[in-house]
C-alpha cells in the first residue's frame, strides 16, 4: 500500500518529517516575484508562476533528505485556476524526484460527490473511456465525520491505485476539544474516530503493519498522541503542529512505535520561511529550507530509539 512507500522513504532518508508546501505569495522571495510580475503583470498567473518556481527550488534542495511534501490545496485555490495548475505541477515535480505526496484537502462528502473527490485526488478520471490521472497525489487528508459513507469511496480508490488517506482524528488547533474531546459513552469522539480508522484500514493493510488509512493527530496534544499510538497499532499518523503551533520534538516522539515508525511530522512555515528567520540573502532561500529540514530531522530523531523496518 501507499504507506509502505512512505515508510520506505522515511527509512531511506532516516527522516520522519514532511514539508508542508503551503505558500502564500508573501513567503516567496522578492526577486522571484518581481521576475514574474515583469513578465505577467500583477496577476493571479504571475503569483502562481512565482509559487511554482519557489516550490521547485525547495523540492530540488530537500528531495534527497526529506521523504514527503504536503501541499495544502487552499493555498493554491486562492490563486484561481492558475493556482490549481501550480498544485498539479508541484505534485508531479515532487513525484518525479521520488518524494511521497500527500494533498492536504480535508475533503468531506458522501456518495457520488466523494467518489468525484476520490477520483480527482487519488484515482483516475474517465474521459470518454480514457482513464486520466487528474492530480496524482499518493494520499489525501479527509474529514471522516460523515461516517463510512464518506470513506468507502476513498477506500475503493486506495485499493485500485495503491493510495492512502489521513483521517482527522485529534487535530492540533486550540478549539479541537470543543467537539473531539466530548464523550460518546465512556470514549471520546477522537478515540471513537481513531477506532474507525483501524476498522477502515483493515481493508487496505500494508506489509509493514500499517494500513492505507492514516490519522491526523496533532503535535500540540502529546498525551492524546501517546494514547492514540497505543490504541491504534495499524494506523499511521500525520502529525501537524510542530514548531510554529507550539508542538515540540519530545511531544511528537510519543506518536512513534518502537522502530521509530508510525508517524510523520509536518512543518510548513518553519521550512518555507527559514530564510527570513535566518536573515540570510533571499537568493539562498532554498538552502535555508534544507538547513531547517536537517535541523528538524535531527531534533525529532534525537528522541527516537531508531528508524528501521520492523524485525
Amino acid at each position: 500500500m501507499s504507506m509502505d512507500r512512505l515508510i520506505e522513504n522515511i527509512v531511506k532518508t532516516q527522516n520522519p518529517s514532511v514539508v508542508g508546501l503551503d505558500p502564500k505569495l508573501e513567503y516567496v522571495p522578492e526577486f522571484i516575484k518581481e521576475k514574474k510580475f515583469k513578465k505577467y503583470d500583477r496577476t493571479l498567473k504571475a503569483a502562481a508562476k512565482a509559487i511554482l518556481e519557489f516550490n521547485k527550488c525547495i523540492i530540488d534542495e530537500i528531495h534527497d533528505i526529506c521523504p514527503a511534501i504536503k501541499p495544502q490545496a487552499a493555498y493554491y485555490e486562492m490563486y484561481g485556476y492558475e493556482g490549481v495548475k501550480t498544485l498539479y505541477k508541484t505534485i508531479q515535480y515532487a513525484k518525479e524526484k521520488g518524494m511521497f505526496v500527500m494533498t492536504d484537502g480535508k475533503r468531506n462528502d458522501i456518495g457520488a460527490t466523494m467518489e468525484a473527490y476520490a477520483a480527482a485526488h487519488l484515482g483516475l478520471t474517465d474521459v470518454g473511456g480514457e482513464k486520466i490521472e487528474a492530480f496524482g497525489a499518493d494520499a489525501l487528508t479527509v474529514n471522516g465525520y460523515l461516517g463510512s459513507d464518506g470513506i468507502d469511496p476513498l477506500l475503493e480508490q486506495c485499493k485500485l491505485y495503491d493510495k492512502g488517506i489521513f483521517v482527522l482524528v485529534k487535530t492540533s488547533n486550540k478549539s479541537s476539544g470543543e467537539l473531539q474531546d466530548l464523550k460518546i459513552g465512556d470514549k471520546t469522539v477522537y478515540a471513537t474516530m481513531g477506532d474507525m480508522c483501524e476498522k477502515w484500514g483493515s481493508e487496505v493493510m500494508g506489509k509493514y503493519g500499517y494500513s492505507g488509512v492514516g490519522a491526523v493527530v496533532g503535535a500540540t496534544y502529546p498525551e492524546q498522541l501517546a494514547e492514540m499510538r497505543a490504541a491504534l497499532p495499524h494506523t499511521f499518523f500525520l502529525v501537524p503542529g510542530y514548531g510554529a503551533q507550539g508542538g515540540g520534538a519530545e511531544g511528537v516522539s510519543k506518536g512513534f512505535d518502537k522502530n521509530g515508525l508510525g508517524a510523520i511530522v509536518n512543518s510548513s512555515r518553519g521550512v518555507m520561511c527559514a530564510y527570513k528567520k535566518d536573515e540570510c540573502d533571499e537568493q539562498d532561500f532554498a538552502k535555508a529550507a534544507r538547513r531547517e529540514v536537517i535541523r528538524m530531522k535531527e531534533d525529532i530523531i534525537s528522541y527516537l530509539p531508531r528508524i528501521a523496518f520492523p524485525d
